[in-house]
């Protein structure tokens, strides 16, 4: 009966629409104002920090959500929502501020579900990843809007199309051995990306993002990887393909998707924005094939699991449809990041209850690992091509799952691994520690050990330190 009023609690404990910030367009000066109001009301568990500039150097600001804003609390997993990716794309952009307000306003008026969301999740919002873009966009008459104007960075290039290819190296790995998680950059990577991009992978290698979604508009559908085919069989700007291209963890990326748009007040009806998808969701490459998109890259050079929301059939919707289009994806969005909190998490320690970073995390008969969370600067490791942890030597990891029972192996260089059977169920994250022996032939260096041990209660909580008839291009 329980499971039966779950769904209907929620939705009440949304019903009042909090004050929020007002429905209109917001250029980058107001975007700015917006964000800087939300963290004034709510400077407790708020932060604003930039992770870079674009080309004509507007910042790139992300709201960061926490009951410790700034720290990486262990065992607490780190979520992130993208926006305005393309400039023209505007819904995303306002639904991220949308959002940010409400989060605030809920957690004073001491909603129990966000106030849960906020003490148990660090939120990162990144409301505008394409400032540059979106002045472009937002510069024409609102009459002759142009389906493409503003669509790319003051570079002109497409930033869903300027990630390193990723899955050329995965897929070549497939056919011929070797990994298709954590895949090593290639050396000239740098000089193949923009700025805005150099700063969201940066952004990504400092913090280990556990789930993420991209905003985006022109469809209405929750898209999930892999975005890129295996083959590319024409050579146009969009290439088509209709055959699905699955990750290993194919499953789970359709019950994410689908927790989105069964939320969304219409998505999972696919109405038509000119195409249809059962149950709003398609896989990427079944749609259209795309190569160096950032779902992709997330899933296969980082920890973290993304998925791509088309948001409205309008890229550029006008201001007065934006409080509908709000009320529309407003449960969906926090029943998306609710998402974040499934599978198993737990720390990986050495027998002294040092944590170790970068330990392995596979699970049997998924070809995907995960690692725990590392010491070393992004600046050291994406020097070499690697991934970052993000702060401290804490060893805590999060590997999402659907509910089944799992046999679950943690191994570190230097240490024995260690294999155990979980079974995980539907309420949220089991908690599964990992404590690894040195290997006796060749083990790393001793460290001294911390006074706090591993079974310490304050380390389970709270240890402080995507062009239809004009297709839509994601």
């Amino acid at each position: 009966m329980s499971q039966l009023l779950w769904p209907l609690v929620r939705f009440l404990l949304l019903i009042e629409v909090a004050a929020s910030v007002n429905f209109f367009h917001h250029r980058y000066e107001q975007l700015v104002q917006a964000l800087f109001n939300v963290h004034n009301e709510c400077p407790d568990i708020t932060r604003i920090y930039t992770i870079g500039r674009s080309i004509q150097g507007r910042h790139l600001y992300v709201l960061e959500f926490s009951d410790n804003p700034g720290i990486h609390e262990p065992l607490e997993p780190e979520f992130k929502y993208v926006g305005n990716m393309h400039g023209n794309e505007v819904l995303g952009r306002e639904l991220l501020l949308q959002l940010s307000e409400f989060l605030c306003e809920e957690y004073r008026r001491r909603n129990e579900r966000i106030t849960r969301l906020i003490w148990d999740t660090r939120i990162h919002i990144l409301p505008s990843m394409n400032p540059d873009g979106y002045e472009v966009a937002a510069n024409q008459d609102p009459d002759t809007i142009g389906y493409l104007t503003g669509r790319n960075n003051a570079n002109g290039i497409d930033l869903n199309r300027n990630f390193p290819d990723l899955n050329t190296f995965m897929y070549y790995n497939e056919k011929n051995g070797g990994p298709n998680h954590h895949i090593p950059l290639p050396a000239n990577w740098k000089s193949q990306v923009e700025p805005e991009t150099l700063a969201v992978i940066h952004w990504m290698s400092r913090y280990n993002f556990v789930l993420s979604a991209n905003l985006h508009g022109g469809a209405l559908v929750a898209n999930y990887p892999y975005d890129k085919a295996q083959e590319q069989r024409s050579r146009g700007y969009q290439r088509k393909s209709n055959t699905p291209s699955p990750t290993p963890d194919d499953k789970l990326f359709r019950k994410l998707a689908k927790a989105y748009s069964y939320a969304h007040h219409s998505m999972h009806q696919s109405p038509t924005c000119g195409e249809q998808f059962a149950d709003g969701i398609t896989n990427g490459a079944s749609w259209y094939s795309l190569s160096k998109g950032m779902q992709d890259f997330n899933y296969l050079y980082t920890n973290c699991f993304e998925i791509t929301l088309e948001l409205s059939c309008d890229k550029f919707p006008p201001q007065k449809d934006l409080e509908k289009e709000w009320l529309a994806n407003r449960e969906a969005l926090i029943t998306y990041l609710e998402e974040v909190h499934q599978g198993i998490k737990g720390l990986v320690s050495d027998e002294n209850n040092n944590g170790i970073a970068g330990a392995v995390i596979s699970v049997n008969g998924i070809g995907h690992d995960v690692t725990s969370d590392g010491t070393e600067w992004e600046s050291d490791r994406l020097r070499r091509g690697q991934r970052s942890g993000s702060l401290g030597d804490q060893g805590d990891y999060f590997r999402l799952l659907l509910p089944g029972t799992y046999t679950i192996t943690a191994s570190a260089d230097g240490y024995r691994p260690q294999t155990v059977t979980v079974t995980v169920g539907p309420a949220g994250p089991s908690l599964v520690h990992f404590q690894l022996k040195q290997d006796t032939i060749k083990g790393p260096m001793e460290k001294k050990a911390p006074a706090t041990s591993l079974s310490s209660k304050a380390l389970q909580k709270k240890v402080v330190p995507r062009a239809a008839r004009k297709k839509t291009q994601r």
